[in-house]
């Protein structure tokens, strides 16, 4: 049924039905009423169940344990701490970077519409993080890329807890470059200044000063991680860097800007945009590629502040801004037909949480600043912009056509049969025996859902055809990932203030 000729057309709701009316070619599903409150809650509480290391007494996703506890002793470093990326027990520096940026981001944001309490579990969640960094960096001229040997580690079905595989530590030492995930680490430490600057300030100095560092170790020994030979059997075809380090030199750079305000990165993003192709594949975004978010982040000092000079900036947010709707000229983002955002790859939602974040951020940009985007025959307003946002979180939540909400433990019917060790193993407060390596087997070959709920995560979701496996072993659909939830926590925070 259309929502906008339905009697579920509340009044509050009918400004945003009518622009997706204008929309035209996404379906709108029967209303449900979203706890978006309750969603954000859930969201930020996923992290809890991603932790490596010794957990504090406030834990409360309480079926895990303590792990990790000996990484980095083969480097005699402390490298304890930080995310296991997805359903495996592996530390990826690059994508857990992408995250703490993503979280820092959306509380720097919409931190503002968050409950106090929620704004207190979103700045743990990232300092669990950026604590973890931290010790990834403090090294001169060193990066510590990753922790785990994801070949060992994707052979065993083990709770994190359990875990005997070994614990290699991936190492860059200059004059070999990792200007990726170096530049990551510095844009998520920069990003997590500001979001401490208000509540510790002394915390926000080590991160910012501690970015600038890193950022001139990426600068100075330019190349991608994944280059270096002695660690690429260990990042590659995972975390491989495919799309270029240079995306990541402007972003960690752009994160400094705003952090610091320092003239110094103001000239690197003018000086540099064409050289490190800053008008290149400016409709992507996630965890390997920043062009659509770095130009979405720079353009907030055209629009708010007259910097004409990073004019091009704007121009790629404005085009990609004109791709994702569906009766300009320039479409060009693919919907399923229930009306999700598609791009092939799998893991699909990572594509459609990070998109809803980019449309509402430039959003309030472009409102703070009166201003429309200009896309041929029709001209998107802030309005339009939140209205395909809140259609792919209403989809996540529900609004689709199996019905079903694809964040675990949020409503009746979500998914059971997550691929995340976890999560499907019992949990070691239950079943406190070891259980080694191909003994978990029977667990993930097993149709019964998973006995701990990974409250929160944000699985890989259907694709093109809002088809979705319920399975293990379709790990593309049922794998969550933080970098999924991460840019959610900011989409979700925004609807909580804001929910029609």
């Amino acid at each position: 049924m259309k929502l906008s000729s339905s009697p579920y057309c509340r009044q509050s709701l009918c400004p945003i039905l009518a622009a997706l009316s204008f929309l035209g070619l996404l379906p709108v599903y029967k209303a449900s009423y979203h706890e978006y409150g309750e969603a954000l809650s859930k969201c930020i509480l996923f992290f809890e169940g991603q932790r490596s290391g010794f957990l504090p007494q406030d834990q409360r996703m309480s079926w895990r344990g303590h792990s990790g506890l000996g990484d980095g002793w083969m480097v005699k470093t402390d490298l304890t701490g930080g995310y296991y990326d997805a359903g495996d027990n592996v530390k990826f520096g690059f994508p857990m970077a992408f995250t703490t940026t993503m979280l820092a981001w959306s509380v720097i944001e919409f931190g503002g519409y968050m409950p106090p309490a929620e704004l207190r579990n979103a700045l743990v969640a990232i300092k669990w993080s950026t604590d973890y960094l931290l010790k990834t960096v403090s090294q001169p001229n060193r990066i510590f890329v990753q922790v785990g040997d994801p070949i060992l580690d994707h052979n065993c079905w083990e709770r994190p807890e359990d875990m005997d595989t070994a614990r290699t530590v991936y190492t860059v030492d200059a004059p070999n470059p990792a200007s990726d995930v170096a530049a990551e680490t510095a844009a998520a430490l920069a990003a997590s200044s500001i979001a401490f600057r208000s509540s510790d300030s002394g915390y926000a100095d080590k991160l910012l000063g501690t970015a600038t560092r890193v950022f001139d170790f990426a600068d100075t020994y330019r190349g991608a991680y994944s280059d270096n030979a002695n660690i690429r059997d260990g990042v590659c075809p995972f975390y491989c860097d495919f799309d270029g380090y240079q995306d990541e030199l402007l972003w960690g750079a752009a994160w400094l800007r705003r952090a610091s305000q320092g003239d110094s990165y103001l000239s690197y993003i003018q000086n540099n945009g064409k050289t490190l192709g800053a008008d290149d594949n400016i409709n992507e975004f996630g965890w390997d590629n920043k062009h659509a978010g770095l130009n979405v982040l720079v353009s907030k000092e055209v629009l708010e502040g007259s910097t004409y000079s990073l004019q091009s900036y704007k121009a790629s947010a404005d085009s990609f801004m004109c791709t994702l709707i569906p009766e300009s000229s320039y479409s060009h983002i693919e919907y399923s037909p229930g009306g999700l955002i598609y791009k092939p790859g799998g893991s699909n939602l990572q594509h459609a949480t990070t998109i809803a974040f980019l449309l509402l951020v430039y959003a309030n940009y472009l409102e703070k600043s009166s201003q429309t985007v200009n896309c041929g025959s029709v001209s998107a307003s802030p309005a339009m912009l939140r209205a395909i946002a809140k259609r792919q979180v209403d989809y996540i939540l529900g609004d689709n056509p199996k019905g079903m909400s694809y964040m675990v433990g949020y409503s009746y019917v979500f998914p059971q049969r997550i691929h995340h060790r976890g999560s499907s193993l019992p949990s070691v407060k239950d079943h406190p025996q070891f259980i080694a390596c191909t003994e978990g087997s029977i667990y993930f070959n097993s149709s019964s859902p998973n006995p701990n709920v990974l409250v929160g995560a944000v699985v890989g979701g259907p694709g093109e055809d809002d088809a979705y496996e319920d399975d293990r072993v379709a790990f593309r659909q049922s794998e969550p990932t933080t970098y999924i939830n991460a840019p959610f926590v900011g989409a979700l925070a925004y609807f909580v203030a804001n929910p029609s």
